[in-house]
């Protein structure tokens, strides 16, 4: 669910914060027993608002078709693999979030865009998988502690 960096990182502030502003618990057993439960069908909303993406344009990051979706919504739960797809998003983009120091714009723009340090992926793209996650987030620590190699 989550890469081993993510576990080692604690939840600051501002991280708390977000994780209550798109209604998932960040980490430990409440995480487990929400992915397990399915997230709420209204956090797709907030979390779709906290990356500034369109509802369409998170489905597609998330690798949801929009038909689901339209269950979902009926539903009113993810499913534990469709929430599982949600929280690596919202890691992903809360620690670009970081790594831009709140500017959520610079995040977004980071996370849609080629990479260097991805072989030329873009960010947003390569959170479909855990291994890609985890990638992701151990460029983000890299960064953070200025190791570009």
């Amino acid at each position: 669910m989550s890469s081993s960096l993510a576990q080692a990182r604690p939840v600051s502030d501002t991280g708390a914060a977000f994780w209550k502003a798109v209604g998932i618990p960040a980490r430990g057993p409440a995480l487990h027993e929400a992915l397990q439960q399915g997230i709420p069908y209204a956090t797709y909303g907030k979390l779709a608002s906290a990356a500034g993406l369109d509802r369409k344009e998170l489905a597609k990051y998330v690798v949801i078709p929009m038909a689901t979706l339209q269950r979902r919504a009926k539903l009113g739960r993810f499913k534990v693999d469709e929430s599982d797809k949600l929280y690596r998003f919202a890691e992903v983009l809360n620690a670009a979030t970081n790594l831009f120091e709140g500017d959520r714009d610079q995040a977004r723009q980071w996370l849609l865009s080629p990479v260097q340090g991805l072989g030329g992926a873009c960010p947003a793209e390569m959170i479909v998988t855990s291994a890609g996650t985890d990638a992701v987030l151990d460029l983000i620590g890299r960064l953070e502690h200025g190791v570009f190699a």
